[in-house]
């Protein structure tokens, strides 16, 4: 699974990145994770599975979500928590939802 963190300028999804790039490989799953702007949509679409948007996009969303769907990429929206947390877990959960669920339905966690 490919998978795309995306924030404001990319600095704090690089942190979730990293987190959920380590807790896959402790979960045993093999998964490619990158971290981009949202400066990078819609054209970092087309490679990646799953798009992972960070909370301060919220406003944003649906624009955003418009575009993962006509790409047929999965998206989550993820929670405030996300950048506090110590690990990976809730982001990863919330991309394989996605993953499992994209082309017809948004993940929300």
């Amino acid at each position: 699974m490919k998978i795309l963190v995306v924030c404001g300028a990319g600095a704090s999804s690089a942190f979730v990145a990293h987190r959920v790039r380590h807790t896959a490989t402790e979960r045993g799953l093999d998964v490619s994770v990158h971290a981009g702007s949202e400066s990078d949509l819609p054209g970092s679409l087309g490679p990646i599975d799953v798009l992972l948007v960070g909370p301060h996009l919220a406003p944003r969303y649906e624009k955003i979500r418009s575009q993962a769907i006509k790409a047929g990429v999965g998206i989550a929206l993820l929670p405030d928590t996300v950048f506090a947390s110590q690990n990976g877990d809730e982001a990863l959960d919330a991309a394989i939802y996605a993953f499992r669920s994209r082309s017809w339905v948004d993940a929300a966690v």
